[in-house]
């Protein structure tokens, strides 16, 4: 694949505007020492260090795309509370319009803490991780507020990239307009769905991983049943592509067309955390769609941001120089 092709499309991320619609989510790190073991019970003493606050899920989605220099437009919803506030309190410090984010006081920030353990000489290493959820979808009152934003909002942008996690902000109404749009529209959407891919339509592309395929068609993915089951759900979703993440396999892009990319992984699969490198990949491969590039041409941008992200520890980014490195290298 030309290089400097690669490289072209890079540079037009920075003309790109993309709206994120989706679960945001606070990804907590809490930091401690090893000390000993309790005398209460066979667990681990830790002595607390530190403590940071990142954005997850659709927000990590919302950090790359800024990091790799679009103009990001996050919608979706928070609780009124202060995970809530940090979250939109860390996206304004970066200069991202955060009037598309809904507080409401009746729901709670979904947040995932992370305690990382370790000694002073060693790399602290997660131990557990406690997850904080709304297990019902948003109420009306935000639905109508997310649906007035989005329909007002979607016109102006290049690209929509949707991040639904199933904790509650993609509703049926929210999901039918974001159908109705990939269908009367040339826009580009694309989808990260943990559990529902099969109920969008006419996208223009879908990146699951594999459990997640696994999960919409309820059977095993092996190396002899990829082919099958990706065109399975290119043809039932009917979108113009498809990238199975495959972790240390790399990637498979399925097009409308019949064709189908195996890409190898990039860099090495001795991975420090892949923890939201979904978000990247994705973030990547909507750029460099709405930078008018080629399903290849994207999922192979998307390949390296992805093989880049997962040599970082925790909820991290990739920004256009890591990936132009990554390009010569490869």
């Amino acid at each position: 694949m030309d290089k400097n092709r690669l490289k072209n499309i890079l540079k037009k991320f920075s003309k790109q505007k993309v709206m994120v619609i989706g679960d945001i989510v606070a990804d907590e790190y809490i930091l401690g020492m090893t000390s000993r073991v309790s005398r209460e019970a066979p667990v681990l003493i830790l002595k607390y260090d530190s403590q940071t606050v990142l954005p997850g899920c659709g927000g990590n989605a919302v950090n790359n795309i800024h990091s790799l220099g679009g103009t990001v437009f996050p919608v979706g919803i928070v609780g009124d509370d202060d995970m809530g506030r940090k979250l939109i309190a860390l996206l304004k410090e970066k200069g991202i319009n955060t009037e598309g984010i809904v507080s409401d006081e009746g729901r709670l920030t979904p947040t995932k803490t992370r305690i990382l353990a370790g000694g002073s000489n060693t790399t602290k290493q997660q131990v557990i991780r406690i997850d904080r959820e709304n297990s019902n979808i948003i109420n009306k009152r935000a639905e109508e507020k997310l649906l007035k934003i989005f329909n007002g909002m979607a016109k102006m942008m290049d690209a929509i990239l949707v991040s639904d996690y199933g904790l509650g902000t993609i509703s049926e109404k929210i999901l039918n307009s974001i159908n109705r749009l990939a269908k009367s529209d040339k826009k580009v959407i694309t989808v990260d769905s943990r559990f529902d891919i099969l109920k969008y339509r006419h996208i223009t592309a879908a990146t699951p991983n594999t459990e997640e395929v696994e999960f919409a068609l309820n059977t095993t993915l092996n190396g002899n049943t990829i082919n099958k089951h990706g065109r399975k759900i290119l043809s039932q979703i009917k979108s113009d592509g498809l990238l199975i993440t495959r972790g240390k396999e790399g990637m498979t892009l399925f097009e409308k067309d019949g064709g189908i990319t195996d890409i190898d992984i990039y860099g090495t699969d001795q991975v420090a955390d892949v923890t939201g490198a979904g978000d990247t990949v994705i973030s990547a491969f909507t750029l460099a769609l709405a930078a008018n590039a080629s399903m290849k041409e994207a999922a192979r941008l998307a390949n390296y941001a992805g093989g880049i992200v997962v040599m970082k520890s925790g909820t991290a980014t990739v920004n256009t120089q890591e990936i132009e490195r990554a390009i010569d290298n490869g």
